[in-house]
């Protein structure tokens, strides 16, 4: 797509970062996506990056992007939190200038390594991770909190 512009996110992008976001099945409200966006932006260790094109009206895609500091060695850890492109913009490089856009972004801030979380239940999402060359490596264990009763 060569008329594609990636950018980092604005608040009024809320609405539409929603939408995006629900093409992955996730019913983020798009208030959450604007508390989101107002925390992350005077962040140092969080970003989010919006993808559009000249000739369409709708955004294309969005990416979030996190540093941690890791303990063991000296660096930050960069993670991809959520990635979620138009369905209709599959395959024309939309996720990739994304990607490249978040990864850019936290080797500037120091990032050693890159990580993404892909469920089980995407294997076309796997794919595309290792196409940009992503790699499969470790196993990441999940407990999740009690709920309150």
């Amino acid at each position: 797509m060569s008329n594609l512009t990636v950018r980092h996110a604005k608040i009024v992008d809320a609405p539409e970062i929603a939408v995006c976001l629900s093409a992955l099945g996730y019913g983020t409200e798009c208030s959450l996506v604007s508390e989101r966006l107002a925390s992350f932006a005077d962040s140092s260790t969080d970003a989010v990056f919006v993808a559009s094109a000249s000739d369409l009206t709708s955004m294309l895609g969005v990416v979030s992007v996190h540093l941690l500091p890791l303990f063991h060695t000296t660096g930050l850890l960069g993670r991809i939190t959520s990635l979620a492109v138009n369905p209709s913009t599959h395959g024309k490089g939309v996720g990739k200038a994304l990607v490249s856009a978040a990864e850019q972004w936290a080797w500037g801030k120091g990032a050693k390594r890159m990580e993404v979380t892909s469920g089980d239940h995407r294997p076309a999402a796997h794919g595309f991770y290792q196409a940009v060359g992503y790699s499969l490596d470790e196993r990441r264990f999940i407990k999740h909190a009690a709920k309150a009763s």
